[in-house]
Formats: C-alpha cells, sequence, structure tokens
C-alpha cells in the first residue's frame, strides 16, 4: 500500500491533535521514535482469537464504508492496516472480503450508543470511530484513526470482525495495544491518564494476549502512529 496516497486522499479533519503526521506519511524507521513488535502469526498459522464483538458493536456497517473513521473525534492519529490471510489456504491473503472495524473515542465513549448504565453519554445518532473497508489483492484493508482511549475495567483495544463477500461473519476479534505505548498517549494533551486495566488483567484477552496483540506499532505522539496487524481466519 502508498500509505502517502492513502493519507492525503482519505484524511480530513477537525483537530489539532491530528496533525498528519511525519510517521504516517513516511512509515520508516528513521522518523518512528518508537517501533513495537508483538505477536504475528506463526509458522502454523494459527487462527487469531476468537472474542466477544462486545456490547457496542457497528449497527449498519454497509452504510459505513469509508477509510476515514475519525468524523468529529480529536485524538493521536493512527493509520490501522489490516492484513486478512486463509488459513485453509496456507495463509494466503484474502481478497475481497469485508473488514469491519470499531472501537471508543479518547475518553472511552462509542457511537451509536449511549444514555444508559453501560455509557452515559448518549452518541446514539452519530457514527464515529467504526467502518468498513474490503481487503484488496494483498489480503489489505486500512483506515485512518486516533488512538482509542480506554473505559473501567477494559484494556485499550480495537474491536474487528471479517465477513465473506455476502457479509456473512467469518472471525470477530480485537487487538491490543502495547502499555508502553498506550500510556505515552494517555500522558499528552487530551486522555485520561493510565488505564485502568492492564492487558494481564483483561478478562478478553486472559487466554490469548500474545496473538491479540498488534503485529507492530511505530509513531509518536507527536508525529501519529501506524499500526500493523495480520488477522488469520
Amino acid at each position: 500500500m502508498d500509505r502517502r496516497k492513502f493519507l492525503k486522499a482519505g484524511i480530513v479533519g477537525p483537530s489539532s491533535f491530528i496533525a498528519l503526521p511525519a510517521a504516517l506519511v513516511g512509515c520508516s524507521k528513521d522518523n518512528a521514535v518508537a517501533e513495537i513488535t508483538g505477536a504475528t502469526p506463526d509458522g502454523d498459522c494459527n487462527l487469531s482469537p476468537s472474542e466477544t464483538a462486545g456490547p457496542f458493536p457497528i449497527k449498519t456497517p454497509a452504510e459505513l464504508v469509508r477509510a476515514n473513521i475519525i468524523s468529529d473525534r480529536i485524538g493521536v492519529a493512527l493509520l490501522i492496516t489490516i492484513t486478512v490471510v486463509d488459513q485453509s489456504a496456507d495463509c494466503a491473503p484474502m481478497e475481497g472480503v469485508y473488514v469491519d472495524l470499531w472501537h471508543c473515542d479518547k475518553d472511552g465513549d462509542y457511537s451509536e450508543y449511549g444514555g444508559s448504565g453501560m455509557q452515559k453519554v448518549d452518541y446514539t445518532g452519530v457514527h464515529f470511530l467504526r467502518g468498513r473497508q474490503m481487503t484488496d489483492a494483498k489480503g489489505e484493508a486500512s483506515f485512518i484513526s486516533i488512538y482509542p482511549g480506554w473505559y473501567r475495567g477494559r484494556a485499550p483495544h480495537i474491536h474487528l470482525e471479517i465477513l465473506d463477500p455476502n457479509e456473512s461473519s467469518i472471525r470477530v476479534t480485537q487487538i491490543a495495544f502495547p502499555e508502553d505505548v498506550s500510556n505515552a498517549v494517555y500522558a499528552s494533551e487530551g486522555y485520561n491518564g493510565v488505564a485502568d486495566t492492564s492487558n494481564t488483567g483483561d478478562n478478553v484477552f486472559s487466554d490469548s494476549l500474545e496473538r491479540n496483540m498488534a503485529d507492530s506499532i511505530t509513531g509518536n505522539v507527536t508525529d501519529g502512529y501506524v499500526l500493523l496487524k495480520t488477522v488469520v481466519v
């Protein structure tokens, strides 16, 4: 993927936080202050962990086909690239499948929900930080977003659902973040400080953290981050 062209075409933006980024556009080790390598599919091509969609899944994903999912949210810039591979075909890239992606904003709130005990702020009428893309010939789908915040009882995370061309679900999973990166982001302006739940203390990740972890995150708080994750289905 040509990330420079992708960002030039896809970014719009409200926000003093989102200044699109040397780290996102260049995506090189030279301009990345931090590089954190997590789990990648091993030689056995194990399936990605099957996880809950959570209490806030996308309600109308077909209406949210877009690369830029920021909407009016603010936060540290994050370019997310998901690569979907097929376990039954020796982990060959899967072209033409849907990737639905959603996560909370910097304050820990989700769009399409709210006004209840689960989330006091009512965002039922808006659709920020949710989107759908179809994978290309490399099995890739990318989203321009912000680094998610956190909410009580969960470590920072991103939700994903992979669906076939007929929109039948293939796999629902989640992505975890390295805690040193999250802590750096949460110390910056606008975020709510260190998360109250660690990766190892998160019940969702308790039996699968290594395989939930982002494959890599490069960048810094000033320039933004690039997250790469391979999902095996």
